[in-house]
């Protein structure tokens, strides 16, 4: 029952998203500072080193 109301949710989400233009494109923006922020010096080895 879960499973089945989970895909029905993320299937709900995917059809929102081809609809809509601006909200995939946020969607992807977000996606693009979240995996860019991997790779900046505020990563989590220069923030654990002691001033």
């Amino acid at each position: 029952m879960r499973k089945s109301m989970l895909w029905s949710v993320v299937g709900a989400g995917a059809a929102y998203l081809l609809r809509n233009k601006d909200a995939r494109q946020k969607l992807m923006n977000q996606f693009q500072k979240f995996s860019s922020k991997g790779r900046t010096s505020h990563s989590v080895d220069s923030m654990s080193k002691p001033l």
